[in-house]
């Protein structure tokens, strides 16, 4: 107990900063995911190209080459000066983004045909028909692995750590150094985790309740 009640400034912002990876992250990818998600099943032959380049290349790229290429890569031919919390992000939310993107067109796939082509019937477009007749009846089939998706973002975001982002892990290698008793050390990391991943875990499983259909 005493290695948290003496460190727990510490403990806390890294806690704090790996929650704020997360959600950041999430949004981001969520968002991107949608978009490629759209893309991927667009009748336009050059957006189902880049939706398939984009998942294609990012499920097979590992995520710590990616934060090489945030932290290294992007500083120097795009927008230097960038926080390492914002470089973080925009690499877990990317790699994330492969991931949501293949959930959200398996939740598309689930709705039948007959409902896009009906839509179109009536005169809506693409955009509208995929928003207003499609994904509402995606989501249900999304939400499950959307959920394992978010938890495991949240267990990436260790990679940040070894970049100079303040997160759970960048902790307990300050502790290590400090020459704490490993063992209680990744104990308190673990319940960290635990806790918002459990967040998570309970938010979606309200969301599925909401939107289950009564049988």
């Amino acid at each position: 107990m005493n290695v948290l009640l003496d460190n727990f400034p510490a403990f806390r912002d890294g806690f704090l900063g790996t929650l704020s990876i997360t959600a950041v992250s999430s949004v981001i990818a969520l968002l991107l995911g949608l978009l490629i998600a759209s893309f991927r099943v667009s009748p336009v032959p050059p957006l189902r190209f880049i939706g398939a380049a984009w998942v294609t290349l990012l499920r097979n790229t590992p995520l710590t080459l990616l934060f090489l290429v945030s932290f290294f890569v992007i500083p120097e031919i795009l927008v230097p000066g960038m926080s390492p919390f914002v470089l973080g992000s925009l690499a877990l939310g990317f790699y994330t983004s492969s991931f949501v993107c293949e959930a959200v067109r398996s939740g598309i796939n689930t709705v039948p045909l007959g409902q896009a082509e009906a839509a179109r019937s009536i005169g809506l477009t693409f955009i509208q028909t995929l928003r207003l007749i499609v994904l509402p009846q995606a989501t249900r089939t999304v939400l499950p692995p959307l959920s394992s998706i978010f938890i495991a973002l949240t267990k990436n975001s260790a990679v940040a750590g070894a970049f100079s982002v303040s997160e759970l892990f960048g902790w307990q290698k300050l502790m290590s150094d400090q020459g704490y008793d490993i063992v209680p050390v990744f104990i308190w990391v673990a319940l960290g985790y635990l806790l918002i991943t459990f967040t998570i875990s309970g938010i979606f499983k309200v969301l599925e309740r909401r939107m289950e259909v009564a049988r």
